[in-house]
């Protein structure tokens, strides 16, 4: 038998060695919370982008709902075990800004791997709302969503409403949902997911209202709510009115109302054009329509704010991995990545490109309803009451507000009663997460 000599291991396992470090492989770690044909989506584009160069890898983690992932990546910087990449829901937009010697700007972040970041080349509503007050992306728009109406043409022919004309304001809802409801076309004339960032949030955006003072949060996190006007007031009355006959229905704090509508129940819906999946899958015959305005408000319809998601990046990475964040948000960037995702999805396109691609496709004249969010968020240029809305503590405070309107929904108080009550737990409740 032949011996192998120890100079001859010690070689072989030097070349081993030596080559295996030429193939080394930097690992990115991003955290999510997308379940279903979304976690598809994410499983994917990683595949995708791994497959595409061989220098770095994105290993995705689900780490639960919104609240759940922005928590255990809260627990996981404090233990110095922070993921590279984590997604974050709209609402935790002020949380991660309260803590920014944590995280790494999005636009750093792309000049570090070569990239310069204009901001001109994306959606101007979504880059606002992710941004510092002097421009600067914080975070990179993964999944943005603008809320639209959905409507039941069956329920509207039945009713006598025109299926071609969906309401455009207010009144006109509550006008059509009366009808639908007395005509009996369907049990419930009107619901809506999230009267947080639906009815609150946005309402006061597309109508150019006040949510908040110091721009509803964007130039200082130091808030005062101002949600309790007259125009909220009425709002809200007209919904609680509604209410007590079942003309309108409740479902719920998040999107459990979407499944009143895509049970025929009701015949009206205000959701996010990121559910716009389920209600094709349906197999309903419906459309779709622009957010209802408030008819006398001066300025509106102004813009709509996004809801969603967007990646923060975690501070304290070596450059190596930064570089690869780089690279893989380039490669999110990308036309026909954002275009595809956007078709398939209803969620909207970061990118100006990514639009006008699918516009030139002639996908919009193909599925109509689809561009009615971005004509919602690009059609105007934001104002000091549209840019978004900013808390180091919205989740806690979108929970006061359900609270409030939980009882108004009840008859348990006015919508005047309900807003006030918001105003001062919301306003005690932000000084308290600011340590004021």
């Amino acid at each position: 038998m032949k011996t192998i000599g120890l100079t001859a291991i010690v070689a072989a396992s030097v070349t081993l060695l030596s080559t295996s470090a030429s193939f080394a492989v930097t690992e990115i770690s991003w955290w999510h919370a997308m379940t279903g044909a979304n976690n598809e989506v994410v499983e994917t584009l990683a595949k995708e982008f791994n497959e595409s160069q061989s220098d770095y890898k994105v290993v995705p983690v689900f780490k639960g709902t919104y609240p759940e992932t922005l928590n255990a990546g809260i627990a996981a910087f404090r233990a110095r075990q922070a993921p590279d990449i984590i997604q974050v829901f709209d609402a935790g937009t002020g949380v991660m800004m309260q803590a920014e010697k944590a995280i790494k700007p999005v636009a750093e972040i792309l000049s570090m791997g070569g990239a310069t970041f204009d901001k001109s080349k994306y959606l101007g509503g979504i880059v606002s709302y992710y941004s510092k007050p002097d421009g600067t992306m914080l975070s990179f728009p993964y999944n943005s969503s603008s809320p639209i109406l959905y409507y039941n043409k069956d329920a509207f022919q039945k009713a006598g409403l025109d299926v071609d004309n969906p309401p455009k304001t207010w009144s006109e809802v509550w006008d059509a949902a009366k009808k639908i409801k007395t005509s009996g076309a369907a049990n419930c004339g009107f619901t809506s997911t999230w009267l947080t960032w639906i009815q609150t949030e946005n309402f006061a955006a597309w109508n150019n209202l006040q949510w908040g003072t110091n721009e509803n949060g964007i130039a200082s996190l130091d808030v005062e709510l101002k949600v309790n006007s007259p125009e909220f007031v009425k709002h809200f009355q007209d919904i609680a009115d509604l209410a007590k006959d079942g003309t309108f229905k409740y479902g719920g704090r998040t999107s459990e109302a979407k499944n009143l509508f895509l049970s025929g129940e009701c015949a009206m819906l205000t959701e996010s054009s990121g559910g716009l999946g389920d209600v094709v899958k349906s197999g309903m015959n419906f459309g779709t329509g622009k957010l209802p305005y408030e008819e006398g408000v001066q300025g509106a319809p102004q813009n709509t704010i996004p809801g969603g998601a967007s990646l923060w990046v975690f501070g304290g990475k070596d450059e190596e991995k930064y570089k690869g964040v780089a690279a893989f948000f380039e490669f999110l960037s990308q036309t026909p990545i954002q275009a595809r995702l956007h078709q398939v999805s209803g969620y909207m396109p970061v990118t100006l490109a990514a639009y006008e691609d699918t516009k030139k496709s002639g996908f919009y004249e193909k599925n109509p309803g689809r561009e009615i969010p971005i004509q919602q968020m690009m059609g105007k240029e934001p104002t000091a009451n549209s840019k978004g809305v900013r808390l180091a503590n919205l989740p806690q405070v979108r929970d006061i507000l359900n609270e409030e309107y939980e009882k108004m929904l009840a008859g348990q108080q006015t919508a005047q009663q309900a807003l006030d009550n918001a105003v001062q737990r919301g306003n005690e409740a932000i000084k308290q997460a600011l340590g004021n």
